[in-house]
């Protein structure tokens, strides 16, 4: 008896301890409770210290070539340390500048409709959504219809279930047979799910349809997609791929039957027969594209060479254009007419090149040297954007050690036919021009460079001192073309400044 006595006094007090130990953890948490203060978002970052640093100190961790820029600004500048700088303003007359400056405001905008007009709209996920919806992926070709994949309702409990879809350039409906109280407005740009049952509301969800009904090539429409006060909202891009065009190279392919060489001849017949001589020495029977614009034209007699003349002087992108306009192989290899095939010319190791990456444009060495430079293109205001063009290249080509990923390569490259007709070389420029055409073609065109093949250049004394004369006469700018192209590029590419 007097053991049971003194085993429940000992249960008592091991009871009244352990009360005591919760009053004293509850009292201090409530101490330590009352000691923090709320805080307002304002007050909790001051209290956290975290200040906003200037932009400078984080753009010089990561400027790009020496050029300091955020993706947000609202005007670009051209403050680069060393290398020219021009302002494209100051090559034209101060009275004929406002003139311009309106003329090319509306032919941006122009632009902007017909080629930014699919950009994507930023979409914000809601925090603790119950709804789920796909992110990104929807694609749509203009009036077909897709199976919204991913749509349902993960919220238990609610009486009923009312949920809404809308769209703003297609209209919705769902493959089930459902009662005309159930689903609402089908068939219309706003859809109304109604029930009790979130399986039932599920399954609906499940085969909702999406149909675009207006044409377009390229452009995007957000959904929204709401319960109660849910909202989310996705993109459908909307376009019409393009019909496949393909090249042909036949059972037996073969070099010819791929690549078709191209170059253009001015004043400088010697040099072009000597470029053909050694193109023979390694590709005997592989096509050349000739575009002539001498005045005295001489006739190349050769079974796989094509001439094609033109008036007389019409120019170095004319040119260009002319040569590949006539190529009807996948690819056309570009060169001058004062180089020479040596055995580091491989031309298959540039096609396989091209085949195995998603490249559009190959170059390589061109004289020994190893010609390559990076564009960058920054956004700005009013008074146009700034471009620069500065030594080096973005990275390398994954699978292929000594290729990298470049803006400008030498005049020496493998292209898709196909890829660079969309681009064109600019015919305005005669004379002096190659990294315009890079500049044309920068956001459209893949190029890269390798340093394991290319060409050389043909030893100097091959013109007659009376070809060299009238060459040089035509070879470089004087200082109004130069002007002219500062004006071009201002108009043109939008551009209120260069740097190189």
């Amino acid at each position: 008896m007097k053991t049971q006595l003194r085993g429940n006094m000992r249960n008592k007090s091991l009871l009244l301890i352990a009360l005591i130990g919760v009053l004293v953890i509850f009292y201090v948490k409530m101490n330590l409770l009352s000691m923090v203060k709320p805080q307002n978002e304002f007050d909790a970052i001051q209290d956290a210290k975290l200040k906003l640093l200037p932009r400078d100190k984080i753009l010089s961790k990561y400027s790009y070539s020496g050029i300091k820029y955020f993706s947000d600004e609202s005007a670009c500048s051209c403050d680069k340390q060393g290398g020219s700088v021009y302002q494209l303003k100051d090559y034209y007359k101060e009275d004929e500048l406002a003139s311009v400056r309106e003329r090319r405001k509306k032919e941006l905008q122009h632009f902007k409709k017909r080629y930014w007009s699919a950009q994507r709209q930023l979409i914000i996920a809601p925090p603790n959504s119950p709804l789920s919806y796909p992110i990104d992926g929807v694609q749509v070709l203009p009036f077909h219809t897709i199976i919204i994949e991913g749509l349902s309702v993960h919220e238990e409990g609610r009486q009923n279930y009312e949920v809404s879809l809308s769209a703003s350039l297609g209209v919705f409906d769902t493959l089930l047979d459902c009662p005309e109280e159930q689903v609402k407005g089908r068939g219309d740009k706003t859809l109304r799910i109604l029930t009790p049952h979130l399986q039932v509301l599920n399954h609906i969800l499940k085969h909702i349809t999406y149909t675009s009904t207006s044409f377009h090539t390229k452009t995007m429409d957000t959904v929204k997609f709401q319960m109660a006060n849910y909202v989310a909202a996705f993109p459908v891009e909307i376009k019409q791929l393009p019909i496949p065009i393909l090249y042909d190279s036949g059972p037996d392919t073969n070099l010819r039957s791929l690549v078709t060489i191209t170059t253009k001849t001015f004043f400088r017949y010697d040099k072009l027969r000597y470029l053909i001589k050694s193109i023979r020495q390694f590709y005997p029977d592989i096509q050349i594209i000739i575009a002539d614009d001498n005045d005295k034209t001489e006739k190349i007699d050769d079974p796989y060479v094509e001439q094609y003349f033109m008036p007389y002087a019409k120019g170095w992108f004319a040119g260009r254009n002319l040569a590949v306009s006539q190529v009807t192989t996948k690819y056309f290899l570009w060169v001058d007419d004062d180089v020479i095939f040596t055995e580091q010319t491989d031309i298959k190791r540039m096609v396989h090149i091209l085949e195995e990456t998603d490249l559009d444009i190959i170059g390589g060495a061109l004289g020994g040297n190893d010609f390559k430079f990076k564009i960058l293109y920054q956004m700005g205001g009013e008074d146009g954007d700034c471009l620069h063009r500065t030594n080096g290249y973005y990275q390398k080509v994954e699978g292929f050690p000594n290729c990298v990923v470049a803006g400008v390569v030498a005049n020496f490259f493998l292209a898709h036919t196909r890829q660079i007709l969309g681009v064109g070389f600019d015919p305005k420029l005669s004379r002096v021009a190659h990294s315009e055409f890079f500049f044309d073609g920068f956001g459209s065109l893949r190029v890269a460079t390798c340093s394991d093949f290319g060409v050389g250049h043909q030893p100097k004394g091959l013109l007659k001192t009376d070809n060299e004369r009238n060459y040089s006469r035509f070879r470089y700018n004087d200082q109004e073309l130069f002007n002219y192209k500062m004006r071009l590029m201002y108009f043109k590419n939008n551009l209120k400044c260069y740097t190189q």
